[in-house]
């Protein structure tokens, strides 16, 4: 008998992808576990919350990011994804963001709920009695112009990539990264800027909850077309292989869009 290992796969009658064995979806449900209950306890004013906080981030993001390096692995280096499995990734992808979709729905209900029939304790107006909008034409216009254009250097590198213009691929990846940068920072300064805050009637809490769940998708977003950014630079990705750039790229259409209906209803008419 020879020294020869048989591979189990190379017998493999039918085209997914049977995963091997891995703990990293129990240390993130964990982790998940530990970063709501200690939100929870933050929120509060229990002791130690903000430090059981900072840990279940921390978990989250150790776990997803080791769960995330061997899906790389099985589709880069072992050749696990086949056909059948890319197209049941991007199903899933696809799902995701219907999901989101109906996450911003909510928050959007809540906000036309309340603007389009404000109460007598709002004023009987919208904006609230006491209550100074931003103005639509300053920081908020920056950004929209800033999250259009990342939309369209990203796409301008998706092509690239597709041409095998390596050059282009990673110019157009690198300022995307730049331009959404650029916002998160701006939309701090537009927050330390606000005269109103979260607590500062229902048109504050809907102001920040939709601003705010928007501006951590384009933190997701960013990380997202980051590890895009690496993988290219690394050789990882090729024409007819980045399954994963092309979800980024979904995923950061969909914030352009979501941001498009809040400068319009959030911050242009609503003010």
């Amino acid at each position: 008998m020879n020294n020869l290992t048989v591979d189990r796969r190379s017998f493999q009658a039918f085209p997914y992808h049977l995963v091997e064995p891995s703990p990293w979806p129990i240390l993130t449900s964990f982790a998940l576990l530990t970063l709501t209950v200690s939100a929870v306890l933050y929120m509060h004013g229990f002791a130690n919350g903000g430090t059981l906080l900072s840990l279940g981030f921390l978990l989250t993001a150790g776990g997803m990011t080791l769960w995330f390096r061997d899906i790389i692995t099985e589709g880069t280096y072992l050749g696990n994804h086949t056909f059948e499995v890319r197209k049941g990734l991007t199903l899933g992808v696809a799902l995701f963001i219907v999901s989101e979709v109906f996450a911003f729905l909510s928050v959007f209900w809540a906000y036309f709920h309340s603007s389009l029939a404000p109460t007598i304790e709002l004023g009987n107006s919208w904006p609230p009695v006491g209550i100074t909008p931003l103005d639509p034409f300053a920081i908020p216009l920056l950004n929209t112009i800033l999250l259009l254009s990342s939309g369209a250097f990203i796409t301008w590198a998706h092509h690239a990539l597709i041409q095998g213009d390596r050059k282009g691929a990673i110019a157009g990846t690198f300022l995307t990264i730049v331009f959404a940068l650029l916002f998160t920072g701006l939309q701090y300064v537009e927050y330390k800027q606000a005269g109103f805050t979260i607590a500062d009637s229902v048109f504050g809490t809907v102001f920040f909850a939709a601003t705010g769940l928007h501006g951590l998708h384009v933190i997701v977003g960013t990380i997202f077309i980051l590890v895009g950014f690496l993988r290219i630079i690394s050789y990882h990705l090729t024409d007819n292989h980045h399954l994963g750039f092309e979800s980024a790229i979904l995923y950061w259409h969909f914030v352009d869009v979501v941001w498009l209906f809040l400068f319009i209803s959030v911050y242009w008419w609503g003010s």
